[in-house]
């Protein structure tokens, strides 16, 4: 069996043992004249030094014995590896890790109470000024799941844990970039709240109730902006029509937002007594409050618009290297970049250095915007908001964890490898690594992590994801798994690991 050994400098190789034959293989093969009774010599292929990438193996080798040393690469033969039988049988382990994922328990809970409370509602007769407090604070709840501030206190508090914690919890706080969820829960309720508002209020309205006629055609507006955002948020939709998604979530949710005050501020007057001010009977109105904070809540990352100098670094045809110095964020951070702030938006990782200021970021070749940052890059660009934690920000939870990177994926990892608060173990397969990326960012990246592992696509083929990603945990001992890469490979890496009972985190494209 190969020994995987760590070089000191350069990716992870394995080093085999070597005798007097001259084993045969698909690399190319290095030979180095013997000597005494020391270390056998393997050079890492992506390492443009040869003075890089050293492994060294047992050998009992002697001077006058020629000795062919065979390249080797720790991946080398993964495909034969067997993996566990996964743990759960076919229809829990399908319903757990993928029906009923965290983010679909969370949209569940809080859908499935507020449908406890709609048919209360209902039974007993609820007015519209009842429902609309009701309505209303669902819409509260979606908002501030989507704010800045609210999403970085969620990953703060839940990384607080301590890695002698038990694994079983500190995986279910690890799981705190779920809460989306609970954003269109609560918005996908208030939606239906809002038909109850318009039914009953319809009915007042023919019954000569409280509720006014512009508080019911206000009302009726409001209904169609929500079901148009709630159609474009679907999530078939919304990746196909991302574009259109965001343009109708952002205008059609200004719009409501605007008619909504009016819709409460109309409704106050509606309910309040004759001997009653409209301003205290506005101040003493719950709904009026949850609308003033929601307000401030979409207005506060806007507050923070700004035009920032960028330095542009062209790594290749595919990629371009972002240079910002406005801030100096965390890792697992990520910014929102734009050319046209009104229409489109895009979230980018930043890749903070300790010790230098600002960061930087990766933006590869995905579409037309991303296209045309590369052939020619901005001087000046748009950032909104405040940096905000994504899914990369839960690895110090774990003693020891995989990091899995495809192409432009290691972005948001690397900072967690600059950084070193935990063990890591560095998988990152792309092609062409080095022409594509570039030798400072690799080198960079071996130089913090020497036992890195880089998988050349475009040299050795594209791999079996979940294979070599067992491989990695298998023998890096960890207690997690973390994956940055599209949708397709994120999914089954992480249900290819959940099922085998391996923690594994990865996005889950609920934006």
């Amino acid at each position: 069996m190969p020994q995987t050994t760590v070089p000191t400098s350069g990716a992870i190789v394995v080093a085999p043992q070597v005798s007097e034959s001259h084993p045969s293989s698909d690399h190319a093969s290095d030979s180095a004249p013997s000597v005494p009774s020391g270390p056998t010599l393997a050079y890492h292929g992506d390492s443009p030094d040869p003075e890089k990438g050293l492994a060294y193996g047992s050998s009992t080798s002697t001077l006058d014995e020629k000795v062919d040393i065979k390249k080797t690469e720790v991946w080398e033969g993964f495909g034969d590896d067997e993996l566990p039988d996964k743990t759960q049988g076919r229809l829990l382990r399908n319903v757990r890790f993928q029906m009923l994922s965290l983010y679909r328990r969370l949209f569940g809970i809080v859908f499935f109470t507020n449908l406890g409370i709609f048919i209360w509602y209902c039974v007993k007769g609820a007015n519209a000024n009842q429902i609309a407090t009701v309505l209303v604070g669902n819409l509260f709840a979606s908002i501030l799941m989507r704010q800045e501030y609210v999403i970085n206190a969620f990953f703060t508090v839940a990384c607080l844990a301590p890695k002698s914690w038990p694994l079983w919890i500190r995986r279910i706080l690890a799981r705190v970039y779920s809460i989306g969820g609970i954003h269109s829960g609560a918005g996908v309720s208030g939606t239906v709240w809002l038909i109850l508002f318009v039914g009953k209020a319809t009915r007042e309205v023919i019954d000569k109730g409280k509720t006014s006629v512009a508080t019911l055609v206000l009302a009726y507006v409001v209904l169609a902006l929500l079901v148009a955002m709630v159609i474009a948020a679907y999530p078939t939709i919304r990746v196909r029509y991302h574009d259109h998604f965001e343009a109708v979530h952002r205008l059609a949710g200004w719009t409501a937002v605007a008619l909504v005050w009016a819709l409460v501020v109309l409704l106050i007057n509606d309910y309040r007594a004759a001997s009653e001010t409209l301003g205290h009977a506005v101040v003493h109105s719950a709904p009026f409050w949850l609308v003033l904070v929601l307000t401030i809540s979409i207005i506060l990352p806007w507050a923070r618009l700004r035009k920032v100098p960028v330095r542009a670094e062209v790594l290749s045809e595919h990629c371009v290297r972002l240079y910002f110095d406005y801030v100096n964020p965390h890792p697992g951070h990520f910014t929102r970049m734009s050319l046209r702030p009104l229409w489109e938006w895009h979230s980018f990782a930043t890749i903070a250095e300790p010790g230098k200021k600002g960061y930087s970021a990766v933006v590869s070749r995905a579409g037309d915007w991303t296209k045309q940052q590369i052939s020619n890059p901005p001087d000046k660009i748009w950032i909104r908001g405040i940096p905000c934690y994504g899914v990369v920000r839960v690895t110090p939870l774990f003693r020891r964890v995989v990091m899995v990177a495809t192409g432009s994926g290691i972005g948001p990892i690397a900072p967690v490898v600059f950084a070193k608060k935990t063990e890591i173990q560095l998988l990152w397969t792309a092609p062409a690594v080095r022409k594509t990326f570039g030798d400072k960012l690799v080198d960079s990246l071996l130089e913090a992590s020497p036992n890195s592992v880089i998988y050349d696509t475009r040299v050795h083929g594209r791999p079996d994801m979940v294979k070599l990603t067992y491989r990695m945990v298998r023998e890096f001992n960890a207690e997690a798994v973390v994956i940055i890469s599209n949708q397709p490979i994120t999914q089954k890496v992480v249900y290819g690991m959940m099922s085998r009972g391996i923690p594994a985190f990865g996005a889950i494209w609920d934006s």
